[in-house]
């Protein structure tokens, strides 16, 4: 009882509550932080601080108008125009207006030297004020942020790669992909969506090319994974391609075609079945004799007409199998076919049979098609030795 008075005691001393008190404030500094970049907060603080920027640099003129010019106004004008929304602008607008009223009057007639407000100042700070102005306006009207408008974009570049992402398979088996937007861009008309169906025995992967590229085609790709994940174990295999193409059909786009490649495969026995919907064919590695196969099914591109057909080819992967899966962006380009980019892209694939394909799928992106102005994906699909019990 004692020592439980005492602790009480302690946290009732003027330290003690005083930490309290700063913890508080620390939590709620670092909320109203997380909302207002989140988009969600009042811009108060970042009108507030910009309001105390402009008799600082109002102060720094005055005193030494030769380094620190009046034109140093259009400081917190662009910061604004990034930060703060269209009303609370204009209230920062008429104090940077005023400090250059003060200025002029304080520093005198710019005929009188070069160190003044001069009609040009004036035009350069209300022309950054203009373009601050639309830009505010802009954001305003589509209703995100310039600070959350980076973060849905994180956001969205994320779901992307989640959706890509493969689903592990049994022992015995190996796989890997790899994608490289155009120009170095985080968004690409490419993209996969995988999952693991009929209990698990079967892996169905489907690989899409969206007409266009990089951020072009990023906003589709990302609509048509979704939609396309949703179909994917939901229907049976030879209904997903018909069901994507009038998913596509719909959406009524200027540029809505699409190229995709469809494999069902049997992780018990290693039979699998490709349908394509004008896609480049697969190429399979026999272990046995070390050659690679074109697996090449029939079927037109999606979103195109309706009441398309999707016939599929037939093939097993045995153990030492390899089976590649690509865009045509990774063996096509405007001074090479598609022919001679796959003889190509086999030919550097031949140097990993030996040692096998872990990592190799980033790797022959960048040997095959390192500089090409096109998004490129290469799906690896490893049947390694003795296959183990199919895992969920």
């Amino acid at each position: 009882m004692a020592a439980g008075r005492e602790r009480r005691a302690e946290a009732d001393t003027f330290t003690a509550r005083l930490k309290k008190q700063a913890h508080r404030v620390r939590t709620g500094l670092r909320r109203s932080a997380v909302d207002y970049f989140r988009g969600d907060g009042s811009d108060w603080v970042a009108l507030a601080g910009l309001l105390l920027t402009i008799p600082v640099i109002t102060a720094v003129t005055l005193a030494n108008s030769v380094w620190a010019s009046p034109a140093a106004l259009v400081l917190p004008i662009v910061a604004g125009g990034l930060l703060l929304r269209p009303a609370s602008l204009l209230g920062l607008y008429a104090a940077a207006a005023t400090a250059l009223i003060v200025e002029s009057v304080k520093l005198g007639p710019y005929t009188e030297g070069p160190s003044r407000v001069t009609p040009g100042i004036v035009l350069v700070v209300a022309a950054c004020g203009f373009f601050g102005l639309l830009i505010a306006q802009f954001r305003s009207r589509v209703g995100v942020p310039w600070r959350r408008g980076g973060t849905m974009l994180f956001d969205l570049r994320e779901r992307i790669r989640v959706q890509s992402k493969l689903p592990k398979l049994p022992m015995g088996w190996h796989r890997e992909m790899a994608l490289r937007p155009a120009g170095g861009q985080s968004f690409s008309g490419d993209f996969v969506v995988a999952a693991r169906t009929n209990g698990g025995r079967t892996l169905e992967v489907v690989l899409t090319d969206v007409s266009g590229k990089g951020m072009d085609a990023g906003s589709r790709a990302l609509l048509l994974s979704g939609a396309f994940g949703g179909l994917l174990g939901s229907l049976p295999p030879h209904a997903f391609l018909p069901a994507a193409n009038g998913y596509l059909l719909r959406q009524d786009w200027d540029e809505g075609f699409a190229t995709s490649i469809h494999l069902v495969l049997d992780l018990d026995s290693g039979d699998y079945e490709l349908y394509s919907a004008g896609h480049p064919p697969g190429l399979q590695l026999s272990a046995g004799n070390g050659r690679w196969e074109e697996k090449t099914a029939e079927g037109p591109l999606l979103g195109v007409y309706d009441g398309a057909q999707f016939d599929p080819v037939k093939g097993s992967l045995r153990p030492g199998d390899v089976l590649m899966l690509f865009t045509d962006g990774l063996v096509e380009t405007s001074d090479r076919d598609i022919v001679e980019g796959m003889d190509r892209l086999t030919g550097e694939a031949d140097r990993y049979v030996a040692g096998g394909f872990h990592g190799a799928a980033w790797h022959l992106i960048e040997a095959v098609a390192r500089d090409v102005n096109d998004d490129r994906a290469l799906l690896l699909i490893c049947r390694e030795g003795v296959v183990g019990p199919v895992t969920r």
